[in-house]
């Protein structure tokens, strides 16, 4: 991508391991060279359940958070339904303290509500409870004492301390591509992450949605967060490169044919064409996403494609 185009770029963190076995060492060595090559974040992601070996994503960025300086981290996205909100506005604020205030909190409402009762998240009105859920979080890490009376959680004059780094609050970006969501995302947060599975056009309808939203919100779009999740594969051979995507795909989504609906791959300019086209359909930011090669990508994304970051 050339200057004109420039847009922030970060990566997500190696997390998913298909063919087992967890490699820490991976994840060490890409989170202290994806800081010293000067890439904008570090992204992890949920998935509490599945047949991939897949890392907790609060206490994957905690590792994270400490053996890095300097560079952003979030989470891309925590469901917030599968989860207490006291405890995850703990949880959250002290990974903002570990890191000093490097936390971008993104959340989301979730797409598997099977999951729900086993995680202890409500069988119905999922939408009040997420809300409520989001008030209470932003609530205790905002004000020094909360009192807070909602149909699913009650507290008198709570304290929860220390509070996060960042005042009043970490951002918190959402998730979600239903225009429901989209909606909740303008009125709630304060950017959003388009998701990994979805097209580039589908992203560029999802932006004129919130945009939208904003606008009957009387929201200067300014202050807004727009960014896109990319899967990517970087390699001349473009066969190849489709193949071992859909073969990941396959394995984590259930669904080989998705990676070629909703990735990039190829060589440098196919790869420089795609994502362009995402900058272009509203992206401020890019969370580039190799699942396979992890530090040839790291490393090869940022000499070929990605612009210096701004002095």
């Amino acid at each position: 991508m050339d200057e004109g185009n420039s847009v922030p770029c970060g990566i997500a963190v190696p997390q998913v391991f298909p063919d087992g076995p967890i490699d820490m060492g991976l994840v060490r060595r890409f989170a202290a060279r994806a800081e010293a090559l000067g890439y904008h974040s570090l992204w992890v992601q949920e998935r509490l359940l599945g047949g991939a070996a897949t890392l907790e994503p609060i206490g994957l960025l905690n590792h994270v958070a400490a053996i890095t300086r300097t560079i952003r981290l979030g989470t891309a996205v925590v469901i917030v339904s599968t989860r207490n909100p006291t405890l995850l506005a703990k949880e959250l604020g002290s990974l903002d303290q570990v890191s000093g205030g490097r936390l971008i909190v993104g959340l989301a409402l979730g797409g598997r509500p099977t999951h729900y009762p086993l995680l202890g998240g409500p069988p119905e009105r999922r939408v009040r409870h997420f809300v409520e859920s989001l008030e209470l979080m932003k609530a205790l890490w905002s004000q020094p004492e909360v009192t807070f009376h909602g149909e699913f959680w009650t507290l008198d004059r709570g304290r929860m301390e220390p509070r996060p780094v960042q005042q009043p609050r970490p951002p918190v970006w959402f998730g979600g591509r239903h225009p429901d969501a989209l909606r909740r995302a303008a009125r709630y947060g304060d950017g959003w992450m388009g998701a990994g599975s979805t097209t580039t056009e589908q992203f560029v309808g999802h932006v004129r949605t919130i945009r939208d939203a904003l606008d009957a919100l009387g929201r200067d779009p300014e202050t807004f967060a727009f960014s896109k999740r990319v899967y990517v594969a970087l390699d001349d051979d473009e066969d190849r490169a489709e193949r071992r995507l859909a073969d990941w795909f396959g394995r984590q989504y259930g669904d080989a044919d998705m990676a070629s609906r909703v990735s990039v791959w190829g060589g440098v300019a196919r790869c420089i064409e795609g994502l362009t086209e995402v900058i272009d359909g509203g992206a401020q930011m890019l969370m580039l996403n190799p699942v396979f090669d992890h530090i040839d990508h790291l490393e090869a994304l940022k000499s070929e494609i990605v612009p210096p970051s701004p002095a």
